[in-house]
């Protein structure tokens, strides 16, 4: 596997991270035109900060993404900013046509982060099935309680 690094100034680095974070109550709220666009509006936003999603999944009720964040910028920096800006561009598109968001309070003011090393392509795989699986799982939760 050949492992291609970035390069800044005075710096090379190959910095990853696991990244998933929530709606405010965990509400099933990521569908319809948030859903279609949000992809789009995170990685311009990561870019802002000379980041990169490589990988992402917008599930009903979570975001994963795989993100790769230099070291000038610290994690609760990029994802604060990803999360605090979306969540306007949320309230100022959305909002409007639908009155049951709370002003630019979209997601939960926490977040889950692991760093990525030598298991970046099982994270990688993990991220883009996990809705399969958790139909699969939603499956058989089902039939356990019949």
């Amino acid at each position: 596997m050949t492992q291609a690094y970035n390069h800044l100034n005075h710096s090379t680095w190959d910095c990853k991270y696991h990244i998933v974070f929530i709606p405010k109550y965990r509400k099933k709220a990521i569908f319809g035109i948030i859903r279609r666009r949000l992809g789009e509006v995170f990685r311009d936003l990561a870019k802002r900060r000379e980041s990169q999603i490589e990988e992402g999944h917008l599930m009903g009720d979570h975001v994963h993404m795989l993100i790769s964040i230099p070291p000038k910028y610290s994690v609760a920096e990029v994802v604060g900013f990803i999360k605090g800006k979306s969540s306007i561009w949320v309230a100022q598109n959305v909002e409007r046509k639908a009155k049951n968001f709370a002003g630019h309070h979209f997601w939960a003011r926490g977040y889950f982060v692991s760093t990525v090393g030598r298991d970046e392509e099982m994270i990688r795989a993990y991220i883009k099935h996990q809705e399969l699986q958790d139909k699969q799982m939603d499956q058989q939760t089902a039939l356990f309680y019949k």
